[in-house]
């Protein structure tokens, strides 16, 4: 048994929730390693496990994507040995922690071109953006794409991947300065939605042809108004909730605005088949490599300042990845 530094939730609330402690963390037991993190990536899920929204059993340490080095084994594992450097993004919680124990089926590889931070803030963030893309609607030149909040983690990506596949995207952001790193990242036009009526903007930007496909990590503020940018048969893909869930609707609502679809897909579906997450993973590092996209606008903060991070996470005041350092 060794100690580790770690935040731990022990009971739901806003981001005083988060305690930065000593924890105990035992030998990896079979199939498991242990690994130290070098990077944590946080993300908007960890916000929802302590809040409570995505309950868990209390009291528990949030986090679910990591990169680091291997320092032990545990029985029957074989691909990994000590000194790998390797990523992850697990449904297991526990990644808020200088080192960690978990199933060496989570793990893949850290390229060398790619620092411990990118590593962190590749796996959640990157496959995620893959699954929209290229899984959940496949994007392909000629389409118009919205992201909402394009200036966030997931919404860079989406700009950067979704220029590089031909398409025209458009970008909701919630400031000048964030319009500027939206349109750096890929977006071919911003709408700032705190001074701009969304949908209006895009109606004009368009002319009218509005669009194929709505990503929407935004949810309760920007619902119903993402289905008023749909083409009929257009696509809304609700991925997230950083301003709160949509409340239930009637499905009706879906035909009266142009016989649209709707979906509400989650990482952790896609990635529960091993094959599957292998050659997620492939796909984002290829894309990687071919500059598709970048994880160069990763800021990196100590482990001990997540509480403070969660702040400025819920009031929108990010950019890009974040990762916190043990």
């Amino acid at each position: 048994m060794t100690t580790v530094k770690a935040v731990r939730v022990h009971a739901p609330g806003g981001p005083e929730a988060l305690r930065y402690e000593d924890s105990d963390l035992a030998a990896p037991g079979p199939g498991e390693a242990q690994i130290r993190h070098h990077a944590i990536g946080v993300n908007y899920i960890d916000v929802y496990r302590r809040s409570g929204l995505y309950p868990a059993p209390l009291p528990f340490v949030p986090g679910h994507e990591g990169a680091g080095e291997v320092i032990a084994v545990g029985e029957g594992v074989r691909d990994f040995k000590k000194g790998d450097r390797v990523a992850y993004v697990s449904g297991a919680l526990g990644g808020y922690t200088s080192a960690r124990n978990i199933e060496a089926a989570s793990l893949v590889r850290l390229p060398k071109f790619l620092s411990f931070e990118q590593g962190a803030a590749m796996m959640l963030k990157g496959l995620t953006a893959q699954y929209l893309l290229r899984r959940t609607f496949k994007v392909k030149k000629g389409h118009r794409v919205l992201v909402q909040a394009g200036a966030g983690g997931v919404g860079l990506l989406l700009c950067q991947w979704g220029r590089a596949l031909g398409a025209k995207v458009i970008a909701t952001v919630g400031s000048a300065e964030k319009a500027e790193i939206a349109r750096k990242a890929g977006a071919d036009h911003t709408i700032l939605y705190r001074d701009e009526d969304f949908v209006a903007k895009l109606q004009e930007l368009t002319k009218g042809k509005l669009c194929d496909v709505v990503y929407d990590g935004v949810g309760k503020a920007t619902f119903p108004g993402s289905l008023d940018c749909l083409k009929p048969f257009g696509m809304f893909v609700s991925f997230g909730a950083a301003s709160g869930p949509i409340a239930s609707f009637d499905l009706g609502l879906l035909a009266q605005k142009g016989s649209l679809y709707a979906t509400r897909p989650s990482l952790f579906t896609h990635i529960a088949d091993a094959e599957a997450y292998r050659v997620m993973t492939e796909e984002v590092v290829d894309a990687l490599k071919r500059g598709d996209i970048s994880l160069d606008a990763v800021s990196a903060r100590p482990l001990a300042q997540a509480e403070q991070v969660h702040r400025e996470l819920e009031a929108r005041k990010t950019a890009g990845s974040i990762v916190l350092t043990p």
